[in-house]
């Protein structure tokens, strides 16, 4: 059964089995412990193995507290609010539009604040979508949803489970990958924005991780005028991604 909250939940063996069968898009799965000799249990590690979908497990106490009826089995899954697409579905959404591809690539948001103000922004600023990864990053929650201001609804979001791949798939399909980083070493107005591109965002004080760095086409930089060193992650993607559409609207 589909329980409301902060965060929507199916709770029991078999509603969250059948969730996994459907497609149903999951955030996570949270198990009691010493539940997967269970058969039923061991279906649903399977499919959430082969669909990427995290799972932990947690003393049974701890799901009594996360549950909403007494009735959960020992199993939980954290709907997503909205539903994602495929990075090859968010590579199709600029051809459809026939105009030149604008990603945001959020690596390692935990906020769903911070990630429902950058959907607002993207919005606004014509992004072409999202790409976020699935473990330990927040998906699409209602609290998102809330914060976004009706934007999730506008901003395809792509959720993959390695984001060095998808910046891989990016520069395949001729994307540059600017990575927006404190140590940028040009300054962010002065990247040309009017070429296809995907701006990365770190997440909240660890910022773009080394590997994600690494895979960088440019690392650029949000000049500071005062004493404090960076910005929120939603305001420097706010920033950049008005740059972005200014130029483009040249």
């Amino acid at each position: 059964m589909l329980m409301g909250g902060m965060m929507d939940t199916i709770e029991g063996c078999q509603p969250v089995l059948e969730a996994l069968r459907s497609g149903h898009s999951i955030n996570r799965i949270l198990l009691s412990r010493g539940s997967e000799r269970h058969s039923t249990i061991s279906q649903i590690i399977a499919l959430a193995r082969k669909r990427g979908i995290p799972f932990e497990f947690l003393e049974r106490r701890a799901l009594d507290k996360l549950a909403a009826t007494a009735s959960h089995q020992g199993v939980l899954a954290r709907v997503a609010s909205h539903e994602y697409i495929t990075l090859e579905q968010l590579l199709q959404v600029s051809q459809r539009k026939n105009e030149v591809p604008l990603y945001g690539v959020l690596d390692g948001l935990e906020d769903p604040h911070n990630l429902g103000a950058i959907l607002r922004s993207s919005d606004a600023a014509g992004i072409h979508g999202l790409i976020i990864r699935n473990r330990r990053e927040v998906g699409l929650t209602p609290v998102v949803a809330k914060a976004s201001a009706g934007a999730i609804e506008y901003v395809p979001v792509a959720r993959v489970s390695n984001i060095t791949q998808a910046i891989e798939s990016l520069k395949k399909n001729g994307v540059w990958v600017i990575g927006i980083e404190v140590c940028g070493n040009m300054p962010f107005d002065k990247v040309d924005f009017k070429l296809p591109t995907a701006i990365v965002i770190g997440g909240e004080g660890a910022g773009i991780s080394e590997l994600v760095r690494k895979k960088c086409d440019i690392l650029a930089s949000i000049p500071m005028g005062g004493r404090i060193s960076s910005l929120n992650a939603s305001v420097a993607a706010a920033l950049v991604m008005y740059e972005a559409y200014r130029q483009r609207r040249r």
